[in-house]
């Protein structure tokens, strides 16, 4: 017996080898993008709000996911821990962020307590790697913005240059990824992991990374080309494994997207994969060879 039109479900749309909504997705990225220039360009600090947020919102798309798994994420000292991280790697730098990260790693072990002892390794394990995955690797955010010596509304410093370069290298490398594997895609990477991954979108992610750090790295910063390339190089393969990192994640907890807070992009930990990764290497070279 044939289902009335009616009450058909309706089939889902297919969007080809791009595998998502392109509109739907570029007028995400074009509103994300947008924010966050606007908040370094007329107050940088306002830029570790947004950060904060951030952090918030990928632990609980983690905690949404994991419940799955039957792991009650402790979110709320996760939350204000890295709300308190990202702030203190900003305000005062890495010594204070290391000590932030053991206060909150043993906060978060200690509220696990009151779920009782059924399941505390577990959850409590979770925690940690929550925190370390999330808010450990954004704070770098904090101390890369921090490069640039103030707190205030000065615009075009250090820190503000480096942010600038961690954002566009890691969407050099996406987009390179992104196009050459469309157009070029035939060896699989990680055929397991993520089916769509190729060989040949990493070459056009190593293509398109070192090129714009190279670029950044001279025209912005006035460093020497060859930091350029190391920063391309690195940036290109931290967000490579960034993304394969959360394709396992997601994998492991049987879903697509981690929420749907993003139209086109899915939840903001799909987004934040390659970023997370590559913030921390980019912040050292960047620290150690040009600051």
């Amino acid at each position: 017996m044939s289902t009335p039109a009616s009450t058909a479900p309706a089939p889902k749309k297919d969007h080809g080898r791009a595998g998502r909504n392109l509109p739907a997705a570029i007028t995400s990225a074009v509103v994300l993008l947008g924010m966050c220039a606007a908040t370094l360009w007329f107050w940088k600090t306002a830029f570790i709000v947004v950060v904060a947020a951030a952090i918030c919102i990928g632990v609980w798309e983690l905690g949404r996911g994991l419940k799955a798994k039957d792991i009650d994420l402790p979110q709320a000292p996760l939350m204000l821990g890295g709300v308190v991280m990202v702030a203190t790697a900003y305000f005062f730098g890495a010594e204070a962020l290391v000590t932030a990260t053991a206060v909150t790693a043993l906060v978060t072990m200690l509220w696990q307590l009151r779920q009782g002892v059924d399941g505390y390794v577990r959850n409590a394990t979770a925690g940690v790697f929550t925190l370390i995955y999330v808010a450990f690797l954004a704070s770098f955010v904090g101390l890369l913005l921090s490069e640039g010596g103030s707190t205030g509304f000065e615009r075009w410093d250090d820190g503000v240059k480096g942010i600038v370069i961690f954002v566009l290298i890691t969407v050099a490398s996406d987009t390179g990824g992104y196009v050459a594997g469309v157009l070029f895609g035939k060896h699989p990477m990680a055929p397991v992991i993520s089916p769509k991954k190729s060989w040949e979108g990493f070459a056009g992610s190593m293509i398109a990374c070192t090129a714009a750090a190279t670029l950044m790295v001279t025209g912005l910063l006035d460093g020497d080309w060859w930091v350029g390339v190391l920063l391309g190089v690195v940036g290109a393969v931290m967000a490579t494994l960034g993304d394969l990192v959360e394709s396992v994640i997601k994998r492991d907890m049987g879903v697509k997207d981690m929420s749907q807070v993003i139209p086109g992009h899915g939840g903001l930990m799909d987004r934040l994969d390659s970023l997370l990764a590559t913030v921390a290497p980019t912040w050292l070279i960047l620290h150690l060879l040009v600051f």
